[in-house]
């Protein structure tokens, strides 16, 4: 279907990939993708659309990016990953990881050094920086707001990320245009493909939210799918801030009995599990009878320890989660790890916008859901009839 959209439109300029440093692994996947559907298109061999950019670091820590070709009339677009803290530098003789402050700051160099030659830029930034820091409660800065105003004036023509904490901070830059993907299509293509048994219907399957937070999110799958909807809500100490936050009393639960039904959590990220995991371990103990926990970061600040012992346990049995950021290795070698490859969608994305067509199909999953799950009810009746 977008091919044949992409088709019967012309490039706006010739297309260029700018991965940073900290995301070269899925830029690989995404130029794959992209060398593929051009090709389609016009009958060639295309080259990659890389464009190499390197960010060296003086011994203070300063830094420059240097970019290895020229992007003068390209339509650029820009990716990084600012949660990759697998990334190290040296700074007075001593190694230090890179976070996110030092992606983004490698970011604005790689802007400055195309020195507002390229025909259009694009940022793709799917974990968005200081995205968890979206309201202002106290006196507080707004990095994330902030950071939109900067690239804003830095030149960028559209920023682009996945499932924003508050989708609302677009708000900051309201004449700016400002996508927010959510990978709805490809976590149910994920779990479908990794647990080809699940049933989706309301006698065997359960959407449950993890918290308030993120109702929109599973709302949108118990809708969708014509399922229970359950929800948690925390109960948290506000008398005291440990590790940046209140810490959470209690998880109560609010819903329909999940005795014998398999169990559906999606989250926009898990960072240390705790949430997750108590939310399993109660889902267990009130007879789920299989839980999968799906986000779409995978962060795992604290490790993969806990996760692996409550598989162990027979209280979690998968978590799905995007190649979006980076994942420990570990965790790419679990058992109980199921991945959501987001790089064709992003590449589909890139050409539409290269051709200057709406995106706003690609943005909506619902008939590709629809028709997903209509295939996968086929193959189930199929197996079936096989066995019997």
């Amino acid at each position: 279907m977008h091919n044949l959209k992409i088709s019967e439109a012309k490039p706006i300029a010739k297309l260029a990939l700018m991965a940073m440093p900290s995301a070269t692994e899925l830029a690989e996947k995404v130029d794959f993708h992209l060398r593929r559907l051009y090709k389609d298109l016009y009958g060639e061999e295309q080259e990659s659309f890389l464009v190499e950019v390197t960010c060296p670091r003086f011994q203070s820590g300063d830094g420059k990016a240097l970019i290895q070709q020229s992007v003068r009339g390209l339509d650029l677009f820009l990716l990084t990953d600012v949660g990759n803290y697998n990334l190290q530098y040296k700074m007075f003789g001593q190694v230090v990881p890179m976070s996110p402050d030092d992606h983004y700051a490698d970011l604005k160099r790689a802007i400055g050094a195309c020195m507002r030659k390229p025909h259009r830029m694009t940022v793709i930034m799917p974990m968005l920086y200081g995205g968890r820091q979206h309201r202002r409660s106290y006196r507080e800065s707004l990095d994330c707001a902030m950071a939109l105003q900067e690239l804003d004036a830095l030149g960028v023509s559209a920023i682009t990320t996945f499932d924003a904490h508050d989708p609302r901070v677009q708000n900051a830059i309201p004449n700016s245009t400002f996508d927010n993907i959510m990978p709805h299509y490809q976590t149910m293509k994920a779990l479908v493909r990794n647990v080809p048994d699940i049933i989706f219907d309301k006698d065997h399957l359960m959407v449950v939210s993890p918290d308030e937070g993120a109702m929109a999110r599973n709302v949108f799958y118990a809708s969708l799918l014509g399922l229970d909807l359950g929800m948690y809500y925390k109960r948290r100490d506000y008398s005291r801030i440990v590790n940046g936050r209140n810490p959470i009393v209690a998880h109560e639960f609010l819903g329909n009995n999940v005795e014998g039904k398999d169990v559906f959590v999606y989250d926009d990220m898990i960072a240390s599990g705790e949430s997750m995991l108590d939310l399993a371990k109660d889902m267990h103990s009130r007879g789920a009878k299989r839980i999968f926990a799906a986000c779409t970061f995978g962060l795992f600040t604290e490790g993969i320890d806990k996760f692996q012992q409550a598989y162990e346990q027979g209280y979690l049995n998968g978590v799905l989660s995007t190649n979006l950021t980076y994942r420990r290795p570990e965790l790419l070698d679990a058992p109980w790890y199921y991945e959501v490859d987001c790089s064709k969608y992003i590449a589909y994305y890139i050409a539409s916008l290269n051709h200057d067509i709406s995106v706003s199909s690609m943005l909506d999953p619902v008939a590709k859901i629809q028709a997903l799950m209509e295939k996968h009810e086929k193959e189930q009746a199929q197996q079936l009839r096989i066995e019997e």
